[in-house]
């Protein structure tokens, strides 16, 4: 008989940096998002969390080893410390969306199960990579710490927790900071109080964090406690935002202009016309529609609206599922990119922004061969291919803002 399975969100004992009115200089985006030399600007603070979360040796030697070293300095010099109770962590964060739009998105910090996607309690909707899980895991098994955070959406049917962390947000906060343009507030929930967050039920999808994730779980079946700090956030969140990962291409020897005709099998195609806001105008045409903005080389701007009586079933490489095959970043992959790639011998090399303008600026200035423009995939579509055990194509989702990483951290065994 298996062993029942344990509460899938539960409160912790988190750690937070003392000093919460210099926060904003001492927490950091998640280490996959932080560039190179981007580094440097958050380790100018001798306490940034980057220093444990994306450690260098000054010695060169063991950075991870550094890294558990240095966490256990802090700790014992008074920099982070401990709540008392067991608690859950509730956290604003406002920010722009590219269209100047302000939004608040809600969630709240909990201690969540970290097992086999088998249990089907967790849903992922991406693959992961090997190179990332192993670092995230050998800097896991050093400190024994998350020192940042998944993001998980719970589906949140009647809206009770939206509703709770609304009101939970109206009292005074306990900490307040600003990182990269977002306002950040948190609220320590514990004792009687913690009754008034519904604690959601599996399942719960992620949005972020698939290898840290695996990785948690690895380290679970290996000794671990069996547990991954998490942000947790309503689907029914007004503030919860996608934005689309657009893509870029060099194709040299490609004349992309000359595609047209294979792409009217599937596609009505027509000038651009007068650019004005092209992520607006894309918007709108896919309210009810499929469509793509196209720049290419030379200067010409097209409209790609999927034809009504396109036949997608003959095209496999759409994907296994109804849920992968009918999204926009599906139908791009394969009857936008696709012909582009064929078109010649030499290698394309494919990249990706969620600033349409930057995308199209880069083709402007020879840059690029090519962009594709997409509407954002929706939240009920990143469900919907967790749910059918499907996943997506590569960077199909951009959920903004990302979590911070330091406003708390879990140490192992601190439930």
């Amino acid at each position: 008989m298996s062993s029942p399975l344990p509460e899938l969100v539960i409160p912790f004992r988190g750690e937070r940096y003392r000093d919460t009115a210099r926060l904003g200089r001492l927490i950091a985006p998640p280490y996959d998002v932080i560039a190179a030399n981007e580094r440097a600007r958050y380790a100018a603070e001798a306490h940034n969390i980057v220093h444990v979360m994306l450690p260098e040796a000054p010695s060169g030697g063991d950075r991870y080893a550094w890294a558990a070293a240095e966490l256990a300095r802090w700790r014992a010099e008074g920099v982070l410390a401990r709540d008392a109770r067991p608690s859950v962590y509730v956290v604003a964060q406002e920010f722009s969306l590219p269209s100047g739009e302000r939004r608040t998105r809600r969630g709240f910090f909990g201690a969540v199960a970290a097992e086999s996607y088998d249990t089907r309690r967790v849903r992922p909707h991406e693959r992961t990579h090997a190179g990332p899980k192993a670092d995230r895991l050998a800097l896991l098994q050093a400190t024994k710490t998350n020192l940042e955070s998944i993001f998980l959406i719970a589906p949140d049917a009647d809206g009770t927790l939206d509703a709770a962390l609304a009101a939970a947000t109206r009292a005074a906060p306990d900490a307040t900071a600003e990182l990269d343009g977002v306002r950040i507030a948190l609220w320590v929930v514990s004792g009687n109080a913690l009754s008034r967050i519904p604690i959601p039920q599996a399942p719960l999808y992620i949005a972020d964090g698939h290898h840290r994730y695996e990785t948690a779980a690895t380290h679970a079946a290996d000794g671990g406690d069996g547990r991954v700090l998490g942000l947790i956030v309503s689907a029914r969140d007004p503030g919860l935002a996608v934005l689309p990962t657009h893509r870029v291409l060099l194709a040299p020897g490609r004349d992309v202009g000359k595609l047209t005709q294979e792409w009217r099998r599937w596609f009505d195609v027509e000038p651009a016309g007068t650019m004005g806001d092209r992520a607006a105008r894309l918007a709108e045409r896919g309210k009810d529609h499929t469509a793509f903005w196209l720049a290419l080389s030379g200067g010409d701007e097209l409209v790609l609206t999927l034809r009504r009586d396109a036949s997608l079933d003959q095209v496999p490489e759409l994907g296994r599922t109804p849920s992968v095959r009918s999204l926009d970043v599906s139908i791009a992959e394969a009857l936008v990119i696709g012909p582009i790639v064929r078109a010649g011998s030499a290698t394309v090399t494919l990249g990706y922004t969620p600033d349409a303008e930057n995308a199209v600026e880069r083709v402007r200035q020879r840059k690029a061969t090519a962009a594709v423009l997409l509407n954002p995939t929706r939240v009920e579509q990143v469900i919907a291919v967790a749910d059918a055990g499907d996943v997506m194509p590569p960077k199909s989702t951009y959920f903004i803002p990302k979590v911070p990483s330091g406003v708390v951290v879990r140490a192992e065994g601190a439930a």
